[in-house]
């Protein structure tokens, strides 16, 4: 074992010396040639990308004449064509629908389009001209994370968004499924009720620094609430008159099932993910529901104890 343990010493003396003999020979062949060096050593210290790195891509065909509407599971947050040949734009009032064109008719060289949707996943596709197009209508399923081995890359990874830092887009989504689909109500003193509308905050939880709120908007009257908006706001808890109001709005970075509409005699429920925050003693969380049009509007508040007793999320349970 000892002379197995010197061996490998040796061995590894022996690497990094030919990698630093590399390195002078380079440098020395470049200051004889008086050009910079283009930074590529694949004789020396670097090795090629192998085709298990490799991301397939789909085969994709356009037109001049023609527009081709791609479909995505998720919204659309980053969109890069290969060449000016190619025309692609979200649809009007759609985050998922993409339409991609021919910019001239018949372009000889082939070209490619990568997209990255909201749930971190990555697409990319070849494209080339066609005078008639067989798809003109696709609807992509999330490639990477569908479980099937044939159609998962060796290396497949999550593609990570800045506003949830950390936490892999595709966790968020499943965690707020989990929460959804097991609808525990685990707080019972928060909500509020008026005429006919019910609010209600069912479960507060918390995994790698994000917090999930699961509400439930329960509609017991005949006329269907359109919902206007949702705010998550910190606000003083008593504010004296003719005191300025201090308010700090909190954005959701994702919302799971976010219905607008709940028919009479319905009830809907969404969970939202929002950054972490932390509530002074003077302040509270107030989340306000606005009906569109109308007057039943409803609010409830959530003091900094409730929320640091936000439950831990370690496992996912899913129906």
């Amino acid at each position: 074992m000892k002379q197995f343990l010197i061996t490998l010493a040796l061995a590894g003396c022996f690497f990094a010396a030919n990698a630093q003999e590399a390195v002078q020979d380079n440098k020395q062949e470049t200051e004889q040639s008086g050009s910079a060096s283009t930074g590529d050593y694949f004789e020396g210290l670097t090795r090629p990308l192998t085709f298990n790195r490799m991301i397939p891509p789909y085969a994709l065909e356009v037109t001049f004449s023609k527009t081709v509407h791609i479909i995505f599971p998720s919204a659309i947050r980053y969109v890069d064509l290969g060449s000016a040949d190619l025309l692609a734009a979200k649809a009007d009032g759609a985050e998922n629908v993409l339409r991609v064109k021919a910019a001239l008719r018949d372009f000889s060289r082939e070209s490619n389009l990568a997209v990255i949707t909201e749930d971190g996943a990555y697409y990319t596709f070849n494209v080339k001209y066609a005078d008639e197009p067989v798809k003109l209508s696709i609807e992509m399923t999330d490639f990477i994370h569908d479980g099937e081995a044939v159609n998962r890359p060796n290396n497949a990874m999550e593609v990570y968004l800045k506003e949830l830092g950390s936490e892999s887009p595709l966790l968020v989504k499943l965690i707020m499924q989990s929460v959804y689909k097991n609808n525990k109500r685990e707080i019972k003193h928060i909500g509020s009720k008026r005429f006919g509308i019910q609010y209600l905050l069912k479960g507060l939880y918390t995994h790698n620094g994000l917090l999930y709120f699961h509400t439930q908007l329960k509609n017991s009257s005949n006329v269907p609430f359109d919902v206007d908006y949702i705010t998550f706001k910190i606000a003083d808890k008593k504010v004296a008159k003719r005191t300025a109001i201090q308010e700090q709005v909190i954005m959701p970075l994702r919302a799971y099932n976010h219905a607008l509409l709940v028919d009479g005699k319905r009830t809907e429920r969404t969970v939202f993910t929002l950054p972490k925050f932390t509530i002074p003693d003077d302040k509270q969380l107030v989340v306000e529901l606005a009906e569109k049009n109308g007057g039943r509007h409803q609010s409830f508040v959530v003091d900094n104890a409730d929320l640091v007793r936000a439950k831990v999320i370690n496992e996912l349970k899913m129906k």
